[in-house]
């Protein structure tokens, strides 16, 4: 293919400083120089890719070197003028002339060409040099974009893991069973929630081993909060009824040295918040046993001994909420403002990674939660109310497309107003005390009780619990460390059983007894 006839040479013109290989004096020259190109070519995508190719061909040959379409996507005029030459004839090389130089371009594949654009007169082996890197170039362009096809899929396939996990939390039971039906395997019913707590880059090697120890029927997905943390459900038939002796989580923590695993008890899908929570919990104690793992360990439940007293304060002090309906459409409604009051009294800032929103649209939607139901979420007090009325309303269920109390399950005639009502029931005195015995023990260290008193009344905040006991805030934080292991429950780091600690206490001032 012809392109415009090249001028005379100017003999008072510069020359490029091109620095080219002798050219060979003989066949035997040439084709040992072209064999190690050839060899260097190859070298160079094994370690580089096809990046580093184009960029030493660009040095080889002292002129424009890459890959261009015919769309005009990338690369000079004249390389872009001459792709588009080459598919319209349907040919695979071609050289067009401008006027002081020359492209010369090897197609790729349909619509891409490896394209030079030289100095004329350009290198004489230009042309043979181009040809054998074409083959090269093709293949690696290939593998780059196998390989980044995969990556997006494997990205596709996380977020889909991440958005059944969000719909499990959130008690949408039915759309999260259709996108893990479509994932593999089956989410398992009743089942067992692991937390694996690793470094970020051993999470696939874990996942690979639960995969291979539970014969593909344990759900996987990388924590969305939490880097080092990988959630896994596994079917309650697989998993070991013995807290002492469970195969899977001594294989997991045998992973590395630093690897720790979490157990809850075995529940419902239904109650997958519940499971994660039991998990986090037991995650704490594990980090301080010798074999690295701990299973939930049994005790009363909140939400169980505040049922029959709670269900219908709870569905009252909700209600504006759930009936909430946004002023523009963009706006977020009743669903995503109650599951962004779940993540953010579960994990506080980091609610913004479960969310996927920014912080300033996190803080945005807690002025208007506090707002809509006139609460002061500062203040543990009222976070710890918010906290166990979402418990015992999941879903939001129970509440009358009107948002009206009167509707609710749980409404009954007589139920408490407030939650200094429910606190003051018999059922949830019994829970304060079982809850909170263990700080009275014989294993309970000096101090326990005082500790964690002066801890939630200024409203879980280290510095000030601190000043209040006239020790050092590291020292509060060992305190609080051995109060953990004691009580099986996580404190420092979220989810913190912070807010039922609160509400023990408030319910055992009610009922009118104290250590």
């Amino acid at each position: 293919m012809a392109g415009g006839r090249p001028r005379r040479r100017d003999p008072d013109r510069r020359e490029p400083l091109i620095s080219h290989p002798p050219v060979p004096q003989t066949p035997a020259d040439r084709s040992r120089s072209r064999s190690e190109d050839i060899l260097k070519l190859h070298r160079l995508v094994h370690s580089g890719g096809s990046a580093a190719l184009l960029e030493w061909l660009t040095a080889r040959l002292g002129g424009w070197t890459g890959v261009v379409d015919a769309d005009g996507a990338a690369g000079s005029e004249l390389a872009v003028r001459g792709a588009a030459e080459l598919r319209a004839r349907g040919v695979r090389s071609a050289v067009l002339h401008g006027e002081r130089s020359a492209a010369l371009l090897f197609a790729l594949d349909g619509s891409r060409a490896l394209a030079a654009v030289l100095d004329l007169p350009h290198h004489p082996g230009a042309s043979a040099l181009l040809a054998d890197a074409t083959a090269v170039l093709a293949l690696a362009l290939r593998a780059e974009e196998a390989e980044r096809r995969e990556e997006r899929a494997e990205l596709a396939e996380s977020r889909a893991r991440e958005a059944v996990l969000h719909l499990l939390m959130n008690g949408r039971l039915s759309t999260a069973h259709q996108i893990a039906e479509a994932l593999c395997p089956s989410l398992p019913e009743p089942m067992r929630m692991y937390v694996v707590e690793c470094r970020a880059g051993e999470r696939g090697e874990v996942a690979r081993l639960c995969e291979e120890l539970t014969g593909g029927r344990a759900w996987t997905v990388r924590c969305p909060v939490y880097v080092r943390h990988l959630i896994v459900l596994v079917p309650g038939d697989l998993a070991a009824t013995s807290a002492e002796h469970d195969p899977l989580a001594e294989a997991l923590a045998a992973v590395a040295r630093d690897c720790t695993v979490g157990v809850s008890a075995e529940l419902r899908l239904r109650e997958a918040p519940a499971a994660y929570t039991q998990a986090f919990h037991a995650l704490a104690v594990a980090r301080g046993r010798d074999g690295r793992h701990a299973r939930f360990g049994p005790g009363p439940e909140l939400e169980l001994a505040a049922h029959t007293a709670g269900t219908g304060w709870a569905e009252a002090l909700l209600a504006p909420l759930h009936a909430y309906v946004p002023r523009r459409p963009q706006d977020p409604g009743a669903q995503e403002l109650r599951a962004t009051a779940h993540a953010w009294l579960n994990f506080c800032s980091h609610a913004t990674r479960l969310l996927k929103i920014h912080r300033n649209t996190l803080a945005t939607r807690l002025r208007l939660i506090e707002s809509v139901l006139c609460l002061d979420l500062a203040r543990l007090p009222e976070q710890a109310a918010l906290s166990l009325a979402l418990r015992l309303t999941p879903g939001g269920a129970g509440v009358s497309p009107g948002g009206g109390a009167g509707d609710s399950r749980g409404g009954a005639p007589g139920a408490p107003a407030d939650l200094d009502g429910v606190l003051r029931h018999p059922d949830l005195a019994a829970w304060a005390r079982a809850h909170l015995a263990p700080l009275t023990g014989r294993d309970a260290p000096p101090g326990a009780r005082d500790t964690l008193r002066a801890w939630l009344r200024h409203d879980a905040h280290l510095v000030p619990a601190a000043a209040a006991l006239g020790i050092s805030v590291p020292g509060t934080r060992k305190r609080l460390t051995r109060i953990e292991a004691l009580l099986e429950r996580s404190l420092l780091r979220s989810p913190s059983a912070r807010y039922d600690l609160w509400l023990a206490h408030r319910a055992e001032e009610l009922a009118g007894f104290t250590a």
